[in-house]
C-alpha cells in the first residue's frame, strides 16, 4: 500500500518525455547531443545529465540574468549547452574538465546551437586548475558535476567566487538513493559528507531537489 503522505511519482522514459513537453522549449540540437553521447561514449553515457535537468538549468539560468558561470565536469557538454543557452548574451562559461576526448563530442553541438563562443574550456585536473582560475566579475551561476570524492574540494574553492545570491547546483545528489543506505562506497560517502556539509553551512541556504539522480541547490549568502 503506497504511503499516503508520499506525492512522488517513478520518472518513466513516457513521463520523462511528458516532462521535457511541458518545459522551455529545446532546440534539437540538444536531443541530437543526447544521440551522439549514446553512440560515442556507450555504457559511459550515463554520465550526461538526465534530459529533464537541461531545461531546468537553462531556466534557472535566465531566472539569475546569468553572465557568468562555471562549470566543473562537462563530459560531452549537454550541461554545458543548457547553460549557455541561459546566459545573458554577453555571458561566459567556464567549463573544467579532465578529458577532452569527451568534451570534442560535444562541440560541434555548441556551434551549431551558436553558442560555442560563450564557452571556455580549461583541460586539467579542476583540484589544480580552479586555485589559479580568475574571473572579472564575480560568478552568478556554478553547476558540479565531476568526481564525487572531489565536491567538497570544488565547493570550497567556488564559493568565494560567487555573488550574493548566485547558486552553486550539484548533481548526483541522491546518488541512486544509496544516500540513505550504510553503503562504505567512496562516492555515496563524499555525497553524503557534502549534503550534510553544505546543509549545515551558513554561508549558504539550500535545497535539494528530487529532478534526475537529484540537485543540491546552494544560494551563496
Amino acid at each position: 500500500m503506497a504511503d499516503a503522505t508520499s506525492k512522488g511519482v517513478a520518472v518513466t522514459d513516457e513521463l520523462r518525455r511528458y516532462l521535457l513537453d511541458h518545459s522551455i522549449s529545446r532546440p534539437d540540437v540538444n536531443a541530437e547531443l543526447v544521440v551522439a553521447t549514446q553512440d560515442a561514449m556507450k555504457g559511459l553515457a550515463i554520465m550526461q545529465i538526465a534530459e529533464e535537468q537541461g531545461p531546468f538549468l537553462t531556466w534557472l539560468v535566465r531566472l539569475l540574468g546569468a553572465r557568468r558561470a562555471v562549470e566543473i565536469g562537462t563530459f560531452t557538454g549537454l550541461s554545458a549547452l543548457c547553460i549557455a543557452q541561459g546566459l545573458a548574451a554577453d555571458g561566459r562559461l567556464t567549463c573544467f574538465d579532465i578529458n577532452d576526448e569527451f568534451v570534442n563530442v560535444g562541440r560541434p553541438f555548441w556551434e551549431r546551437a551558436g553558442v560555442a563562443d560563450r564557452i571556455d574550456v580549461v583541460i586539467g585536473p579542476a583540484v589544480e586548475t580552479l586555485p589559479g582560475f580568475r574571473t572579472d566579475a564575480p560568478i552568478d551561476f556554478a553547476f558540479i558535476d565531476a568526481d564525487k570524492t572531489g565536491y567538497r574540494t570544488y565547493y570550497e574553492a567556488v564559493l568565494p567566487l560567487m555573488r550574493p545570491g548566485g547558486i552553486i547546483a550539484f548533481d548526483n545528489s541522491l546518488y541512486f538513493g544509496a544516500v540513505l543506505t550504510d553503503s562504505t562506497d567512496a562516492d555515496v560517502v563524499a555525497i553524503r559528507d557534502l549534503n550534510d556539509h553544505v546543509a549545515a553551512d551558513p554561508r549558504v541556504e539550500t535545497v535539494l531537489l528530487n529532478v534526475g539522480d537529484g540537485l543540491l541547490l546552494a544560494r551563496a549568502l
